[in-house]
């Protein structure tokens, strides 16, 4: 998944600026349960990334949809389907 400011971001603040607690809390809810993989924000200032398993589209849609980052419009959120390439078993054949 990909965040990008949304309406509710406020302008000139970095991302450490941005009142992102909650949000914070979440993303650390979804590491305690396995579902969270790796995330972090841009250091650009212009959003983050999160990488998540997710049982379903429907159930990724949810995870996407209940943080309160974008429940309260801090960040929009582009939802893309990702496959991990196995290197080492490529390096294999």
């Amino acid at each position: 998944m990909v965040y990008h400011p949304g309406s509710a971001w406020l302008p000139g603040k970095n991302t450490s600026e941005q009142p992102l607690r909650e949000h914070g809390r979440y993303m650390l809810s979804l590491y305690t349960k396995g579902v969270l993989k790796f995330a972090g924000p841009f250091t650009d200032n212009t959003g983050g990334a999160v990488a998540f398993e997710a049982e379903s589209e429907d159930a990724a849609k949810q995870i996407v949809a209940s943080d309160p980052a974008v429940v309260s419009q801090m960040f929009t959120a582009e939802l893309h389907p990702w496959g991990l390439v196995d290197w080492e078993r490529r390096i294999k054949k």
